[in-house]
């Protein structure tokens, strides 16, 4: 039986694997903003929406994501009872705070640039 030694492959099947590379990597520079954009919109949504239903409403984190949108399944939910703040995030992309103050509500700290 004879052995194929992996780094003889034939300049066609490299060719073709850097052209998919470079497809993907072109894809995702292409759609970097647009999704970098939903996601941080995604959190700030989340964030402000789950604050207001826990420490205006008083509901649990688990009851408050019912609030959310469809398309909303991936954004992840944390509070800080001490703060009353509920942190929002977008795995790997976006995150973002709203903290309840009393007369003004649930606000959202500032954006990063």
């Amino acid at each position: 039986m004879a052995t194929v030694n992996p780094t003889t492959r034939s300049p066609l099947r490299r060719r073709m694997l850097m052209l998919g590379l470079a497809m993907v990597v072109g894809l995702a520079v292409w759609f970097w903003g647009p999704l970098n954009a939903y996601a941080q919109t995604g959190a700030a949504f989340g964030a402000r929406v789950a604050c207001s239903c826990r420490f205006i409403g008083g509901r649990t984190l688990g009851d408050c994501k019912k609030d959310f949108e469809a398309g909303m399944e991936l954004i992840m939910l944390s509070e800080n009872q001490q703060d009353k703040s509920v942190t929002a995030r977008f795995p790997l992309l976006a995150s973002q705070t709203a903290t309840y103050r009393p007369g003004f509500g649930c606000q959202l700290e500032p954006w990063r640039d």
